[in-house]
C-alpha cells in the first residue's frame, strides 16, 4: 500500500494493508481522497498576511528586554511599517541621540513621552520637532 504525501509517492510505514479499488484495475490501490484537498488553494504567503505595504516595511532584530511586558523580547524580530502614522499607545521605533529605540508612544496634548515596559524613567520629548519616529511596530516574531 502506498500513501500520497504532498504529491509524492511514499511507501506506507505500516506495510501492506487493505486495498481499496476505485475502478483503476485489480490491485491498483489509491485510497480515499483527502477532504482537505477541496480547501487547498496554494501555499501560504506570509507577505500577504503580515505586511500591509512591502515598500515601506522592514524587519528589525531586538536587543534588550525593556519591552518584555508587551511580548517583545531580546532576539525577537519586529515587522516595522514606516508608512503608518503613530498614534497614542503605538509601539514605535524612534531615533533618540542617533540610536534606534523601541518604546510605547504616549501623546497628551503637546506632551510626548516614550515609555518602556520595565518601569524605567520614560524618555520625555520636550519639542515635537526633536522627535523622529522611524516606524510603527505591527508584528513581533519570536522563536518558540
Amino acid at each position: 500500500m502506498a500513501a500520497a504525501v504532498f504529491g509524492m509517492e511514499t511507501p506506507s510505514p505500516s506495510g501492506p494493508g487493505p486495498e481499496i479499488n476505485d475502478g483503476g484495475g485489480p490491485g491498483d490501490a489509491r485510497g480515499f481522497p483527502s477532504p482537505a484537498q477541496d480547501y487547498f488553494h496554494g501555499g501560504i504567503d506570509l507577505n500577504r498576511h503580515l505586511i500591509r505595504d512591502r515598500t515601506c516595511t522592514f524587519i528589525m532584530r531586538v536587543s534588550g528586554n525593556s519591552m518584555a511586558a508587551s511580548g517583545i523580547s531580546d532576539g525577537d524580530e519586529l515587522i516595522v511599517d514606516r508608512s503608518l502614522t503613530p498614534r497614542d499607545g503605538s509601539v514605535v521605533v524612534a531615533v533618540v541621540n542617533g540610536e534606534l529605540i523601541i518604546r510605547r508612544l504616549h501623546l497628551s496634548g503637546d506632551h510626548v513621552r516614550l515609555q518602556t515596559d520595565d518601569g524605567a524613567v520614560p524618555t520625555e520629548v520636550p519639542e515635537l520637532a526633536d522627535l523622529s519616529i522611524w516606524g510603527v511596530v505591527t508584528r513581533c516574531l519570536h522563536h518558540v
